[in-house]
């Protein structure tokens, strides 16, 4: 049976009235736990604030988990190299291999991660990637919200506010009926900008020119791969991969033979932590919206059936894939870009290929521009200039219109360019850790997060270990101070 689509000309029904259950009160309300979430409460409960945070799913790490987005992307700035046939890395060659940008709450998950043995330090060996486990990943950060004394709620979906124009109740629909949690503070990490978008702020969906957003993708992790066997057909075959990408002959044949309709222009699958195993990101459904439960619909059943198709492709055609097999694919489809909710600055794409600097910096990025082809094949890839990193200010976690409500992680303000480079999980935590530190500052002392000093939020930011550039250097004389987590250090020594 197809999925539902959208009915024409449907009537709206009206709901009755509900009451709802008031769970808790909080100085900061985080809502989604993913790795922008995770680095608010963090940062919220380490400035001395009074934390929640609600999440949709059973367990933790947003996209990381629930949809397998692996490896976290290099936050180290890039010195060019040349490209690198016939590497069986499987790690990129073009991230990195400068100095890491982004610390804090994100090196610090990420050394718990290593303890755990649940990732593999970033190197030039992983592309200065960090390849992680999910699952050891769900357990950790339940650890670290433990450990901060930052209380949670599982299983429960924001539907939206009491109060239009205000974010400081916000309502959850659970198994157990209606709930309201209310605070003095609110970090919407949800992804989509759900909390902004229902209390009002302004937002932006997809290109300036068709409204067209990046595709979705199903990721997926095979075990049984054969690295030697794969080897020696890439040595055999040097131009037919790249480090991570390629097959472009195979993809050729079986398309020839009708074993394959590829969505995109070539095989891409990743190293991972654990050996014989790989993330596969090969799937893609475009011209669908995040936001729309039939197109939400829609996309999982053709990223599944596509799934099918490209591991029975690796199974038949890719020499060191014949024993292998899907082993765990994402809760959900990957959504790179819904909402981009407007600002109080918009971030651009200029801003990120000429690594523009800004007073009121709260954390710094690297990764390229990086847009896969909202109507199908192809990806525009546009990197930083080598050896320099953006700064994203405060300003773009600030939405317009409501002023109790600090935005991170993909849902900041910025062009879809813009978004294309800070949407990677670093930098999503980057921006997670700012906006909880603002906004437990915002509650602590009484002020709407827009009347919270530049100044403090940097300077706490500087304690806690965030990299702010220059700004950092220039916050640390004045008496913050800047613990290193140990990758970062490690990296830098290294580097």
């Amino acid at each position: 049976m197809p999925p539902l689509t959208r009915p024409a000309g449907a009537e709206r029904l009206t709901l009755p009235p509900r009451s709802a259950l008031h769970a808790a009160e909080a100085d900061v309300l985080v809502v989604g736990g993913g790795p922008a979430g995770l680095g608010a409460a963090l940062a919220s409960a380490d400035a001395g604030a009074d934390v929640v945070l609600v999440e949709r799913y059973g367990f933790l790490g947003g996209n990381a988990t629930a949809a397998l987005v692996m490896p976290w992307m290099s936050f180290h700035t890039r010195r060019p190299r040349p490209p690198r046939m016939g590497d069986v890395g499987l790690f990129p060659t073009d991230h990195g291999e400068g100095e890491p940008v982004v610390a804090g709450k994100h090196v610090e998950v990420i050394d718990r991660l290593i303890e755990a043995g649940g990732a593999v330090p970033p190197s030039a060996e992983t592309g200065y990637t960090v390849p992680f486990d999910p699952e050891v990943f769900k357990q950790v950060a339940l650890d670290l919200l433990d450990g901060a004394g930052v209380r949670y709620l599982l299983h429960a979906f924001a539907s939206g506010v009491r109060t239009e124009g205000r974010a400081g109740e916000v309502v959850f629909e659970t198994k157990s009926g209606p709930l309201v949690l209310s605070a003095r503070a609110t970090v919407d990490c949800t992804g989509d900008g759900d909390i902004a978008a229902a209390a009002g702020a302004p937002f932006e969906i997809g290109r300036e020119r068709d409204g067209l957003v990046q595709p979705m993708t199903l990721m997926f992790r095979m075990v049984g791969y054969d690295e030697d066997a794969f080897g020696r057909y890439v040595a055999e075959h040097p131009d037919q991969w790249r480090s991570v990408h390629g097959l472009w002959d195979l993809v050729e044949e079986a398309t020839a033979a009708g074993d394959l309709d590829l969505p995109r222009e070539d095989i891409l699958f990743f190293g991972t932590a654990h050996p014989g195993e790989v993330a596969v990101n090969s799937t893609r459904v475009s011209q669908v919206f995040g936001t729309d439960v039939f197109d939400l619909t829609h996309a999982e059943a053709v990223s599944h059936r596509q799934m099918a198709q490209v591991a029975a492709f690796l199974r038949d055609y890719v020499p060191g894939f014949g024993e292998s097999y899907v082993v765990q694919s994402g809760v959900q489809v990957g959504v790179r870009e819904t909402r981009r909710i407007l600002g109080d600055y918009l971030l651009t794409g200029e801003d990120i290929l000429i690594a523009r600097k800004f007073d009121d910096v709260i954390a710094r990025g690297t990764y390229p521009v990086d847009i896969h082809n909202p109507n199908g094949r192809g990806t525009v890839l546009r990197s930083v200039p080598a050896g320099d990193a953006y700064d994203i200010p405060l300003r773009c976690l600030l939405p317009r219109d409501v002023d109790d409500l600090l935005t991170a992680g993909r849902c900041i303000s910025g062009t879809h360019e813009a978004h294309s480079s800070y949407r990677v999980t670093p930098t999503a935590m980057a921006t997670g850790q700012a906006a909880g530190v603002c906004a437990a500052l915002a509650a602590t002392s009484g002020r709407p997060p827009r009347q919270v000093e530049v100044a403090a939020v940097q300077a706490e930011l500087v304690r806690q270990g965030a990299d702010l550039g220059a700004r950092r250097r220039e916050v640390g004389t004045r008496g913050g101070r800047a613990p290193a987590g140990r990758v970062g250090r490690n990296q830098r020594s290294g580097a």
